[in-house]
């Protein structure tokens, strides 16, 4: 059954709170994304001051806190509402774990590199964080398409009569995927930028800063259009 709580004397199902959480995750991970990447653009223009660039970068890094954010806490929200349904791999008291382990996870690893934005524990920390996303994704991609070949949840062994979820769990991993490219490329500016901080002008970083910028470009294009693919399905269950 669900849970109930009392707000301004209305009775409002707790489901009804997750998928409002759920759409201001989504929404702030899709918008934030695109602040991202106009912002990138001014990373990479070489006709600008070092300085000019390294407060473009900054402010990159700043609004990349929403959406680094957001991704995460999808999974706990989302396996608390498809626990609801009977559709989660993740059940019971997994779905506490789950949420101990997201919080855990953001404040010791998302913020503690946004904190740190710019130095090497920024980079140590997303190369941490990076390492959980190679175990997580073949474990989503694995609970969704267990569901989808079986027809059974996963671990429950519930039948789940509907594909929508494990759909979106399995297209969720291949988003990371995207996600997780894109997230090498931003700290792979750091680097580059230390670079030329130290040793002054260099024609090859700046190549290579304007070329993998170029190949972000054509990925965050086919990210953008996934994460829109994900929310339909989850909107519509159209299946």
């Amino acid at each position: 059954m669900d849970t109930y709580f009392n707000f301004l004397g209305m009775e409002i199902p707790l489901h009804d709170v997750l998928r409002w959480v759920h759409i201001i995750l989504a929404a702030y991970w899709l918008g934030g994304e695109w602040g991202v990447f106009n912002a990138s653009k001014f990373v990479a223009d070489r006709t600008l001051t070092l300085e000019e660039r390294r407060r473009h970068m900054k402010t990159a890094v700043m609004i990349d806190i929403l959406p680094r954010s957001a991704i995460i806490w999808l999974l706990p929200v989302g396996f608390h509402m498809s626990d609801n349904l009977g559709l989660s791999p993740v059940s019971g008291i997994w779905v506490t774990v789950a949420w101990v382990v997201t919080a855990a996870w953001w404040w010791f690893l998302i913020w503690g590199a946004f904190k740190n934005a710019g130095t090497d524990t920024y980079v140590r920390l997303t190369e941490i964080d990076n390492k959980i996303r190679w175990v997580l994704i073949p474990s989503l991609i694995f609970a969704g398409a267990y569901t989808m070949v079986t027809g059974n949840v996963l671990f429950t062994g519930e039948e789940a009569g509907q594909y929508w979820f494990s759909f979106k769990l399995t297209f969720f991993g291949f988003i990371l995927i995207i996600g997780l490219y894109l997230r090498y490329v931003m700290t792979d500016w750091v680097g580059a930028f230390k670079t030329l901080e130290q040793d002054g002008p260099n024609d090859e970083v700046e190549d290579h800063i304007s070329g993998t910028l170029s190949q972000a470009k054509k990925i965050a294009y086919l990210y953008w259009i996934s994460i829109g693919t994900m929310a339909f399905v989850g909107v519509t269950k159209a299946f």
